[in-house]
This record gives C-alpha cells, structure tokens and sequence, in this order.
C-alpha cells in the first residue's frame, strides 16, 4: 500500500470542532505511529467527486494507496490491521477487540447521536433517555470490573468507545464514575491530545480564508 491519507472537510463551524470523526483516524495513525497526511474536501458545495469517495458526502474517508475506504468505524478496523498497537493480532484478542469495536457503534452510538440530536434541538420529551440510559448503565458494569475493553490493554475499541462517550452533554446525567474515569484516562493519552490539537488547528486556519466577504 502507499502513502495513508486522511480526509477531512476544508473547514468546519466551531461547534463540531474537536469532534469531526477524521480524529479517530488521526488519533488512531498517532498511537500506532503510522506516517500519514491529511488532505481536505469542500465542507460547502460538496460535489460528484466527493460523493464518489464518501457516498453520503461525510468525513472522514481514508485512502491508502489504491485502497479507498469511507465510514470512521471501517477506517480503524483498517488501521488496526496495521499495528498490533491498536488491534492484537492472536485470535483471542483480535476478536475481542472486534466485538467491542462494533459494541461502540452499535450499541452505543447508534442511540447516542440521535439522543444528542433530540436534546440540543430542544425536544420537550426525548423518548430515547431510557434506551440511552440502560446502555450507558451496561458499559458502567463493564468498567467497574475492567480497565480496558479487550486483550488487558488499551486497543482501537477503547479509542472508539472513548470518542463516543466524550460528548459531555452524553456524561452529563447520571453518575458513572467509572465511566468517566475510563473517558478521562483514555482522551488523556498523548495521540489523542495531539490528534484533537492538530484538528483544532486545521479548522481554525481555515476560518479566514471562509470568513464571507
């Protein structure tokens, strides 16, 4: 393979910054220390060629050589294929790592975002807390027993994990201590606090050259 990219929107508002899912990519090639480059497509007037890497005109999308891959969930389990860093290469410990991968977009970010959703866009009721809430209250079980997800190390599945349940209007209900713990002690990791950075400041020194006339 050649050369790993990283694609990402040329700019972005302030509120998602920091959260746009190019970072679990960034952060990912940055635990497992793997070189790579980001490259940018229109956040506006995303057009054809866009579309034609990312059939639903998101980021991120990842190419590696001639290999092109769209979703952020598809793109880790890539990387980690890469590194035993992110994912172990035994049986036991690669599947482990693979359930709980896919448990973080399942089972939690599934009802997570369109929770998010209801709440920032004023919802009087939200019927989905319940559902959110059970989930959460599993993975809490989970993290009183356990420090990390699988193998007895840190793995791209705490990464995902991590970034899901960082949103801190999702910890803000309820009291998870261990959960919280788990967020604080993964998001404090070197790759991560370098990934967010680099995002950050990516977006912001596009904020000039969008600023309207």
């Amino acid at each position: 393979m050649g050369d790993l990219i990283v694609w990402t929107y040329d700019w972005a508002p302030e509120g998602p910054r920091g959260f746009v899912r190019d970072i679990r990519l960034r952060w990912a090639c940055e635990e497992a220390g793997l070189d790579y480059t980001v490259q940018t497509v229109p956040f506006d007037d995303r057009g054809p060629d866009h579309f034609a890497h990312q059939p639903f005109g998101q980021v991120p999308f990842l190419t590696d050589g001639a290999l092109e891959i769209f979703e952020s969930g598809a793109g880790l389990l890539h990387l980690a294929r890469k590194s035993e860093t992110l994912m172990p290469h035994d049986p036991a410990g690669e599947a482990q790592t693979l359930q709980w991968t896919i448990a973080a977009l399942n089972s939690i970010e599934m009802v997570s975002v369109p929770w998010w959703f209801l709440e920032v866009t004023g919802a009087k009721e939200n019927g989905l807390t319940g559902w959110l809430e059970s989930r959460l209250a599993h993975v809490e079980g989970i993290l009183n027993d356990r420090e990390w997800l699988a193998a007895d190390r840190f793995t791209v599945a705490d990464l995902l994990m991590a970034d899901v349940m960082r949103v801190a209007k999702l910890r803000a209900f309820g009291d998870r201590p261990a959960t919280e713990a788990y967020v604080a002690r993964i998001t404090a990791r070197p790759a991560f606090k370098k990934a967010r950075a680099d995002q950050m400041a990516h977006f912001a020194a596009a904020d000039k050259k969008h600023a309207k006339p």
